[in-house]
């Protein structure tokens, strides 16, 4: 049955309309004001009090880092570097695809119950390769409802034909607006000459998704060993097909910013993520000055993207030590900007409350303290909503997804199971620690 939204307030990042109706089913059928809606049998849902946003889009994840919540190992370090050997290579090194799975469902729930309704996401997993991406598409785009973007970091610590194996498995399976695949890669330090060479045999015009030059020590490595910064790496390699992700791009030059723009990549920057691990932060500036697409992503710190949002602009204003030079509408040009990106990949039309786009809808409740209009609904979100954002109701393709802050009941049980997964997880660390 066609539903409707009315006496709603609707706000897309684009267009604001106060005292309106919008009308769906899988996707958008017609938006318009009160005063020209008809009932005609459909299934009513009084908005008045609250807003309609299209659901939020997170540009670069890391599921597997569900299970890391409250994990304690020994953990002393010096660099970037001892994060990856003493936390998170221990971590996904164990990981099987019941964990893959059971992790899944975590991470596709509480996104989902923080307005999260697509995801970009960076597997790895050790103990399963093979049947890992379909694992995890089946937990966060089947079980749960997330639309997702999928790919396994291809790493010369794993298998490296299973990885590509993998890669090229499931993106080339996989061709709906739900799920996708790209070609991972981790990084430039884990990857050989030998491993390049093999994934540029199978990569055909899939773009890939790299992390690049998170900390120094990635760039330092890349010029040490090869002679050359990272994105000159990937271009000699024949590797940076459009639609490319390059993930944080914190520490690269200018050379390469010129080469992420001639050859049609997009920059996932995720300031959280960034400042926790002590690698700087990217200047944002030099990404925008060169014309090159900026999306945004939580690099798996949390499953929200409001407090991303937040943390992008108030850590531009530190980095600038002044509030001037990034506005709140560079940060809207960057959600804009994923929702773009993401709509390319899954072939579908994202982020918009018009006719034919998906209805993949948030219902938050607000009521607005001071006058709201159509110059300033997005200062009403950010400083009004972002800082404790939890949707009422979520749909995605016109399917309730949450109901009252409330997914369903067997969902809601999966997830209560998977401490099972994670414990068992939690033991073969600590006895390999011990």
């Amino acid at each position: 049955m066609i539903k409707a939204i009315i006496h709603t307030t609707l706000y897309d990042f684009h267009k604001y309309h106060d005292n309106a109706y919008i009308l769906f089913d899988e996707k958008i059928i017609e938006i318009g004001s009160m005063s020209h809606f008809k009932d005609l049998g459909y299934e009513i849902i009084n908005g008045k009090d609250h807003l309609v946003l299209p659901g939020l889009i997170c540009g670069h994840t890391h599921v597997y880092s569900a299970f890391a919540r409250g994990l304690s190992l020994p953990f002393h370090p010096n660099n970037f570097q001892d994060i990856l050997n003493q936390l998170w290579w221990k971590l996904d090194s164990k990981l099987d695809l019941d964990m893959i799975y059971h992790s899944g469902i975590v991470f596709g729930l509480d996104f989902l119950k923080n307005g999260v309704t697509t995801i970009i996401d960076h597997h790895a997993s050790g103990i399963d390769i093979k049947g890992s991406l379909k694992t995890l598409s089946k937990a966060i785009s089947k079980d749960v409802g997330l639309r997702g973007i999928y790919a396994f970091e291809t790493s010369d610590r794993f298998d490296v034909d299973k990885c590509i194996k993998e890669n090229i498995s499931f993106a080339t399976s996989n061709h709906s607006d739900f799920s996708r695949g790209l070609f991972g890669l981790h990084a430039s330090s884990s990857l050989s000459e030998k491993t390049l060479t093999k994934v540029k045999k199978q990569l055909g015009d899939l773009p890939i998704h790299i992390h690049v030059a998170e900390s120094t020590l990635d760039e330092m490595d890349a010029i040490n060993k090869y002679k050359k910064p990272i994105i000159h790496r990937l271009v000699d390699h024949g590797l940076l097909n459009p639609q490319s992700i390059i993930a944080h791009a914190i520490h690269i030059s200018d050379e390469e910013l010129d080469l992420i723009k001639e050859h049609q990549a997009v920059i996932a920057v995720n300031y959280t993520s960034n400042m926790n691990n002590g690698v700087g932060v990217p200047n944002i500036h030099r990404f925008i000055d060169k014309g090159i697409p900026v999306i945004i992503g939580n690099d798996g710190i949390s499953q929200a993207m409001t407090s991303e949002y937040l943390m992008a602009y108030y850590a531009m204003h530190h980095f600038d030590q002044s509030p001037n030079p990034f506005q709140l509408q560079d940060l809207l040009k960057i959600i804009i900007n994923t929702y773009d990106y993401a709509s390319q990949i899954l072939e579908t039309k994202l982020g918009k409350l018009e006719k034919d786009y998906q209805a993949d809808l948030l219902i938050v409740p607000y009521i607005p303290p001071t006058p709201m209009d159509a110059h300033n609904p997005f200062g009403h979100l950010f400083f009004g909503l972002f800082h404790s954002f939890k949707p009422k109701h979520v749909f995605i393709k016109g399917k309730q997804k949450i109901r009252n802050y409330q997914a369903k009941k067997s969902l809601e049980e999966t997830y209560r199971n998977a401490q099972q997964s994670s414990k068992r997880l939690w033991d073969i660390l600590s006895k390999d620690v011990s």
